[in-house]
């Protein structure tokens, strides 16, 4: 699995409250690594949870948690974004 804030392959087999990435110390079990998280979705989640989690980033006890193994870092997306947006006002490389 992916860690969701590096990006980085970790050897994590189970997702408990307390774990945490072995590489950046980021809480596992959070809203932004969850499968259900979506943003702009009522309280960003796509489950039928009644009260808002207000930290998506840190540890929570939400029972609708599940891992989203299929999620890319946010700072990998921030940076391919940005990569993206350079290219595109300069034509996909540097001119000297």
């Amino acid at each position: 699995m992916k860690c969701w804030k590096c990006g980085k392959e970790i050897n994590v087999e189970i997702v408990a409250r307390i774990t945490e990435c072995p590489l950046c110390s980021a809480d596992l079990h959070c809203c932004k690594a969850c499968k259900f998280y979506s943003s702009g979705s009522h309280f960003d989640c796509r489950e039928l949870i009644d009260a808002p989690v207000t930290d998506k980033e840190r540890s929570n006890f939400c029972d609708y948690f599940a891992y989203n193994s299929e999620l890319k870092s946010q700072k990998n997306d921030k940076a391919a974004a940005a990569k993206d947006a350079f290219n595109a006002l300069f034509g996909g490389g540097l001119c000297l």
